[in-house]
C-alpha cells in the first residue's frame, strides 16, 4: 500500500516523498475525494502520482465513459480518489457532465478537489464557483504554478483563499510538488472543516432569485 512521509521543506510547493511500507494492524479509517476540474488541468498527473499502481481504469456503470479509480493510505486513512471527467461547467448536458454532477451532488464525496490551472485562473474558476454552489467540502489545487509565473502571472494564493472561503494549495503535479501539502490539507478539511459559505451575488440579484424561486414554486 502506498504510504506518503512529510518532507522537510515548508514552502506551499515542497516535493512530496512516497515509499512503500507493511500497513499496520489497525483498521484505517477511510475518506472518499474526488478529483473535478476542467479537461488539460493536471488532474490526471495528480491522480496518477497519489495512487501509483493502485488504481483501476474501467467505464462509470452503463456509460463509455471511463472511470479511473484508485486508493492511498495518508493520515491514517485509507482514501479512495476518483478523478472525474474534465469538464469544464456543472450546468450543460454532455455525458461527461452529467456524471460529474451526480457524483459530486449525490455520492458527496468526503472531499472534493478542485484542480486549477493557474496559468488559465479567471476561465477556470467558474467550474470552481459551480463547486461552491453545491455545497461540498472542497479543497482548491491551484495547479502548473510555475506555468503561471513564467508568463509573467503572480497569483496571491492567500488573498485568493480569503475571496474564495475554501483553502487553496499551490502545486506543479508534474514535478510532483505541493502534493504533500494537499493531501494535508484535503484531511483537515475533511476532519473538521466546513464546506463553503453560501455565495453572494448582491441585494438585487438575490431578490430577483428569490422572485423567480416563488413564481416557480407557486406554479
Amino acid at each position: 500500500m502506498r504510504i506518503y512521509h512529510p518532507s522537510n521543506a515548508h514552502t506551499p510547493t515542497a516535493p512530496i516523498t512516497r515509499v512503500d511500507e507493511q500497513v499496520g494492524l489497525m483498521e484505517p479509517k477511510r475518506l472518499r475525494i474526488a478529483l473535478a476540474g476542467n479537461a488539460n488541468v493536471g488532474k490526471s498527473v495528480i491522480f496518477n502520482h497519489l495512487t501509483g499502481l493502485h488504481q483501476h481504469i474501467g467505464n462509470w456503470p452503463g456509460k463509455t465513459v471511463e472511470k479511473a479509480e484508485g486508493t492511498l493510505s495518508f493520515g491514517g486513512y485509507l482514501i479512495d480518489v476518483i478523478d472525474l471527467p474534465g469538464i469544464y461547467s456543472l450546468s450543460t448536458f454532455s455525458l461527461e457532465e452529467l456524471i460529474s454532477r451526480e457524483y459530486i451532488a449525490v455520492e458527496r464525496p468526503d472531499v472534493v478537489v478542485n484542480v486549477v490551472d493557474a496559468s488559465s485562473l479567471e476561465r477556470n474558476l467558474f467550474f470552481t464557483i459551480q463547486l461552491m454552489e453545491l455545497g461540498v467540502k472542497m479543497v482548491v489545487a491551484l495547479n502548473q504554478i510555475d506555468v503561471a509565473e513564467r508568463r509573467g502571472i503572480h497569483i496571491d494564493v492567500e488573498r485568493l483563499m480569503k475571496l474564495l472561503g475554501v483553502p487553496v494549495v499551490a502545486t506543479v503535479a508534474i514535478k510532483n510538488i505541493g502534493l504533500h501539502q494537499l493531501m494535508a490539507k484535503v484531511l483537515e478539511v475533511a476532519e473538521g472543516g466546513e464546506a463553503p459559505s453560501p455565495l453572494r451575488f448582491g441585494k438585487e440579484v438575490e431578490r430577483r432569485i428569490e422572485a423567480l424561486s416563488e413564481a416557480v414554486g407557486g406554479g
